[in-house]
């Protein structure tokens, strides 16, 4: 007979535990937060003190063994997540109890690579099918011989489980979160830890502390390429994958119409202000070519993307039409890449990524420092 797990369970066995120091329990001080139960696995967020994650690890480890011992239970997991409200007066930072200045400024500047090359699937705003392109470049990227892993990092609005058609939930193994392996892909997003209609309802400092979690805490093995999924616009998610991922390079996605590109051009600036190379553009949605009568529709206008490379300079990756194929495809967890690799649909992925080969650098590249006035 299987036992059902209960929100109240999951608080009152948190409420077992408390921080060394402290009067209180981890939910009496509110430090626990979004709790999900769903089929035997706990997901949850634990708010720490931003200056001392590292030493937040036990507390966090304690608290998922505290929920594994219950019956029923199959996993559980903790996102650490920091917010603290910013001083009225800037103030130097000062280094943690036990830690040198040098300490921390290593900390501040610990730099991940979970690939050997990491390529942002980005865009300057919504709605210009990039997760459709994220995906189906990483099934590309697949076809040619590549061990591919991609990351969905948009905390607000994951769409990788629906896109690879899967409800599955990451388990914890030593002390990792284990990825989720879908049509040959090692995959993780938010959404496999949440569910499908809940709200991320975080501050900014709770998102970057979530990304560089999924970065830092996540068994990716050995992939040769980590396809991240961009959240669109130029934010605190772009910065921290700027600074704390050696990225390879950045892909733009938007479609031919000036609105998009205007965006587009944003997104392309941030990245050449945080020094992470802009490897092309893709032009989405850039054409329909009508099933009845084969005659070509521009219907978001056409060529917008490649002026804009030119008069940008960046290399215009190639033009990917507006398809029923590749709609229904990601709508119903299966990318035409990966249900017709050799279609005339999944063609411009397979080019792009060709092109995308050849331009990768042999050696990884190192996360540059950001500074922006």
């Amino acid at each position: 007979m299987s036992v059902t797990i209960t929100e109240e369970e999951v608080l009152k066995t948190l409420s077992s535990l408390t921080i060394s120091g402290q009067t209180h329990d981890l939910v009496a001080t509110g430090l626990v937060s979004g709790v999900v139960v769903k089929n035997g696995h706990i997901g949850f967020s634990l708010e720490v003190d931003p200056n001392h994650v590292e030493k937040s690890d036990p507390i966090k480890h304690a608290a998922e063994d505290a929920l594994r011992a219950l019956p029923g239970v199959l996993s559980a997991t903790a996102m650490l997540t920091a917010h603290k409200p910013a001083p009225t007066q800037p103030a130097p930072a000062q280094p943690a109890p036990g830690q040198s200045a040098s300490g921390q400024a290593a900390a501040e500047s610990r730099v991940y690579q979970p690939a050997k090359h990491v390529i942002a699937v980005a865009s300057g705003k919504g709605g210009v099918g990039k997760s459709t392109t994220a995906i189906n470049l990483a099934l590309a990227l697949q076809q040619l011989g590549q061990k591919v892993a991609i990351l969905d990092a948009d905390i607000y609005g994951p769409s990788l489980p629906k896109l690879l058609g899967t409800k599955q939930r990451p388990v914890a193994e030593n002390n990792k979160l284990m990825p989720i392996k879908a049509h040959g892909l090692t995959a993780m997003s938010i959404g496999f830890l949440v569910d499908e209609d809940a709200p991320t309802i975080w501050r900014g400092p709770m998102v970057m502390s979530a990304i560089e979690q999924m970065l830092r805490d996540v068994e990716w093995g050995d992939p040769d390429i980590l396809i991240i999924d961009m959240p669109p616009g130029t934010g605190d998610a772009q910065l921290t994958l700027s600074q704390r991922a050696s990225l390879a390079g950045a892909v733009i996605v938007s479609t031919p119409q000036d609105l998009a590109l205007i965006d587009a051009r944003k997104g392309l600036n941030m990245f050449r202000k945080v020094h992470v190379p802009v490897l092309g553009i893709i032009e989405n949605m850039s054409y329909f070519i009508c099933p009845n009568c084969q005659t070509t529709h521009d219907i978001f206008s056409r060529g917008g993307a490649e002026k804009e490379a030119a008069d940008l300079g960046v290399p215009f990756l190639g033009a990917i039409p507006l398809e029923m194929e590749i709609r229904s495809g990601a709508d119903a967890g299966n990318p035409v890449v990966a249900s017709d690799p050799d279609s005339v649909f999944s063609a411009p992925y397979m080019n792009i990524a060709k092109t995308l080969m050849a331009a990768l650098p042999e050696q990884p590249r190192r996360a540059p420092n950001i500074n922006i006035s």
